[in-house]
């Protein structure tokens, strides 16, 4: 079972073209391409610790697209602009302490 049909047309030309492979040369080339996966997954995983640990995890601010106004910013401050939100409470959890702050349209007012 597959998990996009393939076009019945498609799999007809493909079946015309090419010739059945022997189990034993399909599970070798299975094999190949696994290690072949793991490896690429392995390396692709790499750079994204590195990334992370060197400092580029906002690569958007690590290349200058963001500007001097959306870094001073919390996240919360920019989700509430980017929805439209007028008055929002923001909720910020860190292990067991919970903070709350308001963002209002002039400023922020911060509740502990």
């Amino acid at each position: 079972m597959t998990l996009f049909k393939l076009p019945r047309w498609l799999r007809m030309y493909i079946r015309s073209r090419t010739g059945p492979i022997e189990e034993n040369t399909a599970a070798s080339w299975k094999q190949k391409l696994s290690i072949a996966y793991a490896i690429i997954a392995w390396n692709a995983f790499g750079v994204v610790a590195y990334n992370i640990f060197s400092g580029k995890a906002d690569w958007a601010a690590h290349y200058g697209i963001k500007s001097e106004e959306e870094l001073s910013q919390s996240p919360g401050q920019l989700w509430a602009k980017t929805l439209g939100i007028k008055n929002a409470t923001v909720y910020r959890i860190s292990g067991f302490d919970v903070k709350t702050y308001t963002i209002s349209d002039s400023e922020d007012t911060k509740d502990m």
